[in-house]
């Protein structure tokens, strides 16, 4: 990539972050969510997104929109990542677990805000992909699995915070046994076109809050069983 390419992409970027900021505010009745943390934004303005595109869409990856990635698939909208990873909280010292990791930008983005990234992907020429991104970037606390996501990393468990980026019509109860008490995880769950992102909390005791925050649309998650 030439020095100016990167200028640009740099630029690029910081116009992504004014448009997050902007629509964050401007659907705060709906997420109860106005402002994004600066320690996300900051990840996302760092976190070289065109590299987590196919090379026929790189022109478009600072737009606020999802993109194609193949398989069918998509990159998520930046401003649903941003709002994903800040509800999550993510803290430096947290294990995370990720089901569905495309080409690997959200991994990325949790990759900078925790200690330890699992991430998960059905597809696996998705996932060999996104390994190779996620290498060429220097992130050496990401761990790749390929499989069905619904049934997590029970070898790892539990998780202080978990992100679906696929869409069950119901939470799968192996995700929500292996959060850690005190963890939160965000998931788009329901069916095609009543799809709702939801914050769970888990309390210390074990005991379990949900929130609905915003209408979305997700792929499906697949599963193997």
């Amino acid at each position: 990539m030439s020095d100016i390419a990167g200028v640009e992409f740099v630029s690029l970027r910081e116009e992504m972050v004014d448009q997050v900021i902007f629509y964050a505010g401007k659907i705060a009745e709906e997420t109860g969510h106005p402002q994004i943390s600066e320690r996300v934004l900051d990840v996302m303005r760092h976190v070289p997104r065109h590299e987590f595109v196919p090379p026929n869409v790189q022109t478009m990856a600072y737009v606020d929109s999802p993109l194609p990635i193949g398989q069918g698939n998509s990159i998520s909208q930046p401003f649903i990542v941003a709002l994903m990873t800040d509800l999550l909280d993510v803290g430096p010292t947290d294990q995370v677990l990720e089901i569905g990791t495309g080409l690997g930008y959200q991994a990325a983005i949790l990759a900078a805000l925790s200690d330890t990234v699992y991430t998960v992907e059905i597809v696996a020429e998705l996932a060999r992909e996104a390994e190779r991104s996620l290498t060429s970037q220097g992130l050496d606390n990401i761990h790749m699995g390929i499989g069905d996501g619904s049934i997590g990393w029970p070898e790892n468990a539990p998780f202080d915070r978990i992100l679906v980026a696929a869409a069950p019509e119901l939470i799968p109860t192996s995700l929500l046994h292996q959060l850690k008490p005190g963890g939160k995880m965000i998931v788009p769950a329901g069916i095609e076109d009543a799809q709702q992102l939801i914050l769970v909390e888990k309390d210390r005791n074990g005991s379990l809050r949900t929130e609905e925050r915003l209408h979305v649309h997700f792929s499906a998650l697949e599963v193997t069983h």
